[in-house]
């Protein structure tokens, strides 16, 4: 048992990832033009990881999940791993040349692309009374904990949401005055129950595989 808890077994993750990738993705030829039509665009290769995105889709399953709202859209790559799933898809993206990317990209799928910044359009959605059975935000650190105050007053009750990155973030900005972080603030929300799941990440921009994760939350009431 010894060398199951050696820390150097962090650097077989990229090994471990890439048996991953071989056995349990399946073909996507959708998935497939996405990555190389936002690559031929020149949209930056951040887009949700193979297996990420296989756990979103399994994730929507499981839940029945029949409606989606997405921060951060880039290519559509999350996207149409939601739409996939069977959700109807609601995706809000700042950048206008990544937006009518996603749009090529998400064609025939039933899933929207909002044009605009997500502190703009997000108030937008809880004016006209929308609701959401999940919410995945993949966007700006900085406005991490804006972005999910919001996504929980867009939620149903007993819905979820889908922080990502949330241990880079807290890495790259660290704690506010006071030691708050993101853990702090929705640890104190009564309205959520929320765990941190810690992960690997392995990513061809980068050698050396990453730690990272994200925070997953049940909205209880609003």
């Amino acid at each position: 048992m010894e060398a199951v808890f050696n820390y150097d077994n962090f650097r077989l993750a990229s090994n471990f990832d890439a048996q991953a990738q071989s056995a349990l993705l399946r073909p996507n030829p959708k998935l497939e033009q996405c990555l190389a039509n936002s690559t031929a665009k020149g949209l930056p290769p951040i887009s949700v990881l193979p297996m990420a995105g296989q756990h979103l889709s399994i994730l929507a399953q499981l839940m029945g999940v029949k409606s989606v709202l997405e921060i951060g859209t880039l290519g559509g790559y999350s996207s149409i791993c939601f739409a996939e799933a069977g959700a109807k898809v609601t995706s809000i993206e700042i950048d206008p040349k990544h937006r009518d990317t996603a749009l090529e990209n998400v064609k025939g799928l039933d899933a929207e692309i909002l044009l605009g910044s997500a502190l703009d359009v997000l108030p937008k959605l809880a004016e006209e009374g929308r609701q959401f059975d999940m919410v995945f935000i993949d966007a700006e650190f900085e406005d991490q904990w804006e972005h999910f105050d919001w996504a929980v007053k867009l939620t149903r009750p007993g819905g979820c949401i889908f922080l990502d990155d949330v241990i880079p973030s807290m890495i790259k900005n660290g704690p506010e005055e006071g030691g708050e972080t993101i853990l702090t603030r929705i640890g104190r929300d009564e309205r959520v129950q929320a765990t941190l799941m810690p992960t690997v990440a392995c990513h061809s921009m980068i050698p050396t595989p990453v730690f990272t994760g994200f925070i997953l939350a049940v909205v209880k009431s609003h």
